[in-house]
């Protein structure tokens, strides 16, 4: 077996973020990415609180 025939796992954009070196960032441009990961927070959040009350609707409908 060929090594380079093997998948490659790739790390997700949430890695790569974790992993940037803020030292060459100005405090502007900090201030921005805190702004847009906070609406990103948000969104997310959203999406969890759907997904919940997704299951949950489920979750009463095969109860009855």
């Amino acid at each position: 077996m060929d090594f380079d025939d093997l998948p490659v796992k790739k790390d997700s954009p949430l890695t790569a973020v974790e992993r940037e070196d803020l030292s060459t960032i100005s405090a502007e441009e900090l201030e921005l990415r805190i702004e847009r990961l906070e609406a990103e927070i948000d969104r997310t959040q959203k999406e969890m609180k759907a997904k919940k009350a997704s299951r949950e609707a489920a979750q009463a409908f095969f109860k009855t």
